[in-house]
C-alpha cells in the first residue's frame, strides 16, 4: 500500500510559479513511476507529467513542456512539479499518482497508476 500527499498548491499571477511535492509512503520497492495529472472544473483529468522512479525518465504533455519540469529526491520518495510561467489555463486541482510496472506506452494514462493522492489547487490569475 502506498499513500500520496501533495502539497505546494497555491494562488499565483500569470508568470510566476510553483512547486508542488509528492510524498510517498509505504512501500515504493520495485519499478514505478510516479505521475501528475489535473482536473480543471468541467473538464477530465488530464496527464501533465511522469517520471520513472529508478532511471528518471521525463515525460510532458505538450501543453507544459518547456514550462514545467518533474523531478524525485529518492531519500524522501518524493516527487516534484516545478511549474514555471504559469498560464491561467494551468488552472486546475493537481494530482499524484504512482504505479508499479508502468511501461512506457501507458505512462501518460491514468488506468497505469494505482495510487492517487488527494489533490493540492494550482490557481493563475490574470
Amino acid at each position: 500500500q502506498v499513500q500520496l500527499v501533495e502539497s505546494g498548491g497555491g494562488w499565483v499571477q500569470a508568470g510566476g510559479s510553483l512547486r508542488l511535492s509528492c510524498a510517498a509512503s509505504g512501500s515504493t520497492s520495485g519499478a514505478y513511476a510516479m505521475g501528475w495529472f489535473r482536473q480543471a472544473p468541467g473538464k477530465e483529468r488530464e496527464f501533465v507529467a511522469a517520471i520513472r522512479w529508478s532511471g528518471g525518465h521525463t515525460y510532458y504533455a505538450d501543453s507544459v513542456k518547456g514550462r514545467f519540469s518533474i523531478s524525485r529526491d529518492k531519500p524522501t520518495s518524493t516527487a516534484y512539479l516545478q511549474m514555471n510561467s504559469l498560464k491561467p489555463e494551468d488552472t486546475a486541482v493537481y494530482y499524484c499518482a504512482a504505479g508499479r510496472g508502468v511501461i512506457l506506452s501507458s505512462i501518460a494514462t491514468m488506468s497505469a497508476y494505482n495510487y492517487w493522492g488527494q489533490g493540492t489547487q494550482v490557481s493563475v490569475s490574470s
